[in-house]
């Protein structure tokens, strides 16, 4: 066996007699005669196999012995390779024919042997590369060759029955594609550790790159595809995965060991530590931002440090000798309204009502105007708030904050003690707040008669809501939940409407009225807020129902939703015949909008907007803000149903507010020490204002489930 001679079979080979002798030949396109006893390879379930030729089997298949003495029928088409040139082999020469082929087999003579003939542009037989790598063409030098050949794909390329070798610059570019593939295969060796541990050693944080981030985002878009699944009004697609990332974010799963489903998902991700058991995905799934871009956060630092770029000194009024106060709750840091009363009488009062000027530090078209646009509101959370500006600003500068000079736009109203508006002035000004108040302290103040401008202004606002109601305005008196999330533990208070709460609600309402007022008498175009009036029931049947929360309940579900639009119109609700939002600049876009329009008048400036522009921007914000209270909702209904899973066996007192069903029993009940509403079955006929007694026999905030019965009764 001093030489050979191989050839790649690609095409159908054959026995034929050669001098008595049957003989493996290649089909004539081959230019080669096998022989019984030719070494060859051939495919048996994927692997390479060496065999040697021992005859026929029917018209096709060939007889293969191998060396553990087994032998194979094989059709030709399995064949990848003879050895032809006059050696006659038997199957006990096979493990020492391979052995001495492996000890060839360095892929780094390849590289050696390109270098030699990187620049010939013409094909190497087989015999000639076994000369070029091992400087003979011996069966084991050739078949050593074929082998080191049919694995390479970086010097030489197989055409046809010879090698050709690539030019450099292949050769630099499939290195370049193997090293970055290399690298890949290792990075994804590492994130797979790195999993592992991250799912075996919980809490322990890990910091992952951002080419794991996108990985690891799969797996939050399948727990936010299972989530839209459930919540039946969303239509938006932007999570569905395709069919490769389903694949991939199921080998993830699998590979932490979770169950392949959504829920799967939600589990390894709280496991790997990037989300909360609680996470909100009704938030996840609306992509309301909730982070600023990093644009906004640069421009946002070149205002801090330095005066209000947009302050108009020269036409702001000095209303600092004013005793003014905030009034707001404790938790509350973006400050945005304040009062003052400047003279009050028996019948008369002269009220300032200064809202936060932030258009001092933003102008339209600006980076935190478009960024503001964008969001159209702040999202107020249990758990966080998302504000509309960099909280730099917004519980910073913009601030009405205490002991600080700042701009405001302030509404100075003369008041009668009917409640009419004798007349009003607004201007730019700036203000010093005296007293940063909550609605606690408000409230003992006003119960003690502690500081005689409060209770001025409180007197004002009781007139001014007499007036309203006499202009038919709608009186809800349906008690809110307050709901703070710390360490996920959800806190839940009642709101109670205080006479400090009437104060400033009535004050902001006045505000409004005033800045609708202002605008229609000067053409200005501004959001107005309208509410059409509500078919209420008679008021023979309205008086059937209980007083208080039962009555408040049947007249709110009646009520039209309220409207926005750039002409004046009734608001049922308020009792006005036209309102304009204009006192939460700090937390609504559409407050900011009027403010831009209407200090624009004051200053004898250009309006920044038309009606028509002005209601493009009504119709592009409205959605995103409606989807922003749709949030805050359903966060609310989730911690409510958390509070309550929280404590299993408690009795819950609650009212029944009204019959949802009234042939099944199913009523909405108002729990009384959280103010929250949940519908309720009875096995009885409950009166309406009937107080009853509920546990929870099911609470799961997740799948948005909670079921109650009554207890403290038998069964009819």
């Amino acid at each position: 066996m001093s030489s050979g001679r191989g050839f790649r079979v690609g095409r159908r080979a054959e026995l034929v007699e050669n001098g008595g002798e049957p003989a493996l030949q290649q089909q004539p396109t081959w230019g080669e005669r096998v022989e019984k006893g030719t070494l060859v390879e051939f495919r048996h379930n994927n692997d390479r196999v060496l065999a040697v030729v021992q005859g026929t089997e029917g018209k096709k298949n060939l007889l293969l012995g191998v060396a553990s003495g087994q032998v194979h029928s094989v059709h030709p088409r399995q064949i990848t390779f003879a050895l032809n040139g006059g050696s006659s082999f038997t199957a006990s020469d096979i493990p020492g024919f391979w052995q001495a082929v492996q000890a060839k087999l360095d892929p780094e003579s390849l590289a050696l042997a390109w270098e030699l003939v990187q620049e010939e542009r013409r094909l190497l037989s087989l015999s000639e590369m076994a000369q070029l790598l091992f400087s003979d063409d011996s069966p084991v030098s050739t078949y050593a060759a074929y082998r080191l050949l049919s694995e390479d794909f970086i010097y030489f390329k197989a055409k046809g029955e010879g090698y050709e070798p690539r030019t450099p610059a292949q050769v630099k570019e499939i290195r370049h594609q193997i090293a970055v593939t290399q690298q890949r295969q290792q990075e994804q060796a590492e994130f797979e550790a790195r999993l592992r541990a991250a799912v075996a050693q919980p809490g322990q944080k890990y910091t992952w790159t951002p080419a794991e981030r996108a990985r690891l985002e799969l797996l939050e878009r399948l727990a936010l595809q299972g989530a839209a699944a459930s919540i039946r009004s969303h239509e938006d697609l932007s999570h569905n995965l395709t069919p490769s990332d389903r694949e991939r974010a199921s080998q993830l799963l699998q590979l932490m060991g979770f169950p392949d489903t959504p829920q799967g998902a939600f589990d390894a991700l709280v496991a790997l530590g990037l989300w909360s058991r609680h996470e909100n995905l009704a938030l996840r799934l609306t992509g309301i931002p909730t982070q600023f871009p990093k644009e906004v956060e640069r421009y946002t630092q070149t205002l801090l440090g330095g005066p209000p770029p947009f302050l108009d000194p020269h036409l702001r009024r000095d209303l600092t000798h004013l005793h003014t106060y905030t009034i707001d709750d404790a938790s509350t840091r973006d400050i945005d309204d304040a009062l003052s009363v400047e003279f009050w009488s028996d019948e008369e009062i002269k009220l300032w009502i200064h809202i936060a000027d932030p258009s001092c530090w933003v102008q339209w078209g600006d980076p935190l105007d478009l960024e503001a646009r964008r969001r159209g509101t702040s999202v107020y959370l249990p758990e966080r708030v998302i504000p509309m500006f960099p909280p730099e600003l917004s519980t910073g500068l913009m601030s009405l904050v205490q002991g600080e000079v700042r701009p405001a736009l302030s509404f100075g109203i003369r008041l009668g003690c009917d409640g009419v508006v004798r007349n009003y002035e607004i201007c730019l000004s700036q203000i010093q707040v005296n007293y940063r108040l909550t609605y606690d302290d408000a409230d003992e103040m006003l119960e003690l008669g502690a500081e005689a401008q409060l209770t001025a202004i409180a007197r004002a606002a009781r007139w001014r809501y007499a007036w309203r109601l006499a202009q038919g305005a709608i009186q809800i008196g349906l008690p809110e939940q307050d709901i703070k999330v710390m360490d996920e533990i959800p806190h839940l208070r009642v709101i109670e409407d205080t006479p400090a709460r009437q104060m400033v609600a009535e004050m902001m309402v006045l505000a409004g009225e005033v800045a609708a007022r202002f605008a229609c008498q000067n053409g200005i175009p501004v959001p107005y807020r309208l509410q059409p009036a509500p078919e209420l029931p008679p008021p023979e049947v309205l008086d059937l129902y209980p007083q208080g929360p039962v009555r408040s309940f049947a007249i709110m579900r009646c009520l039209s939703r309220a409207e926005v639009a750039t002409q004046p119109g009734r608001h049922t609700g308020l009792g006005l015949d036209a309102y304009c939002q204009v006192t939460s600049p700090i937390r609504r876009y559409l407050d900011l909008v009027a403010h831009y329009q209407i200090k624009a008048f004051l200053r004898g400036d250009p309006l920044p907007l038309t009606e028509a522009e002005v209601q493009q921007l009504l119709l592009a914000i409205e959605p995103g803000t409606a989807e922003a209270v749709q949030v805050e909702r359903k966060s609310k209904r989730y911690w409510s149903i958390e509070y309550l899973r929280q404590r299993p066996g408690q009795i819950w007192r609650a009212l029944v507010l009204g019959y949802l069903r009234e042939q099944e029993n199913l009523v909405l009940a108002l729990l009384d020490e959280i103010a929250f509403r949940v519908p309720v079955r009875l096995e009885r006929q409950a009166p309406l204002a009937a107080w009853i007694e509920l546990e929870v026999v099911q609470a799961d905030p997740r799948a948005d489930v909670i079921e109650l019965r009554e207890v403290g009764r038998d069964a009819p």
